[in-house]
């Protein structure tokens, strides 16, 4: 789903309004659209994506109208576009589409949320003190969290029974091993000491983020920015970096740190989405 898409159901979803969405779930042979292809409709029938355009939009513009009256939760609907097929919609494609249409209840949205990544993805590098006081106060703004440590005993599902995933890594120049970062990522380095920030920062720079943030002094993140000037690291890259993290507000305690990290991401992610 594109950003748009995904931006338009999560407002949809925090004004509590309920929407469709139609999925080309399957094709075979020349369609318009290939599988992966969404539209999204509004109770005032309002729709944004394709499914393709033609006959086949407009057939699925009216089952997604049908299905605000019966609110059948999923339905999946088989076309067939060759038109010289019993039944078929004029389009002169010769293909077949699967269009799999759903009633997303905005009270209750279930797996939309996790399967269509409206959560955007929180990653944490080191599962300490800050890290075990931000980890839940990213859930509560609406983000996925994964935990990354070197130490089993901070990156392990007991210490962190609500995030979405805990890794714990050999050392932290493997910490990205298992992820794949995107433009919707938040990367937040909070590690134990000098040697896992720059581990971490050094892979961070190479990946697609939304944002990157490192915590320490300004001394300390000079020392590092200056080791990755000198492994040829451009200024553009670096200036990237929110170091030190989060707003500044004052904060000390590993909670006040977390609130500070939290809002500076939020401020962040309301600027993206305008």
């Amino acid at each position: 789903m594109s950003q748009k898409l995904s931006y338009f159901a999560r407002d949809l979803i925090e004004q509590g309004e309920d929407f469709v969405i139609a999925k080309v779930v399957d094709t075979s042979g020349s369609t318009p659209r290939k599988k992966g292809a969404v539209l999204m409709m509004k109770k005032d029938g309002v729709t944004i994506g394709t499914v393709g355009g033609g006959l086949l939009e407009a057939e699925t513009e009216k089952l997604c109208r049908k299905t605000f009256e019966t609110k059948e939760k999923s339905h999946v609907y088989e076309f067939t576009l060759d038109e010289k097929q019993k039944g078929a919609l004029d389009m002169g494609c010769g293909g077949d589409a699967t269009v799999q249409i759903d009633y997303i209840d905005a009270e209750t949205p279930g797996d939309f949320v996790k399967e269509f990544k409206l959560a955007s993805t929180a990653y944490i590098f080191g599962g300490g003190h800050v890290a075990y006081a931000l980890e839940p106060v990213l859930r509560h703004v609406d983000f996925r969290t994964v935990v990354i440590d070197d130490r089993e005993e901070y990156a392990n599902p007991e210490r962190y029974p609500h995030a979405d995933r805990t890794i714990a890594v050999e050392n932290f120049d493997n910490a990205f091993d298992d992820i794949e970062t995107d433009d919707d990522s938040y990367i937040i380095i909070v590690t134990r000491g000098h040697r896992g920030d720059l581990q971490v920062l050094r892979e961070a720079l190479k990946r697609d983020f939304a944002y990157l943030g490192m915590i320490g002094s300004r001394r300390k993140n000079e020392l590092l920015f200056d080791t990755l000037r000198r492994e040829g690291v451009p200024e553009s890259k670096l200036a990237e970096v929110h170091a030190p993290i989060g707003l500044k507000i004052g904060s000390e305690t590993p909670e006040e740190i977390a609130v500070s990290i939290v809002a500076e991401i939020i401020q962040v992610r309301s600027q993206l989405d305008k």
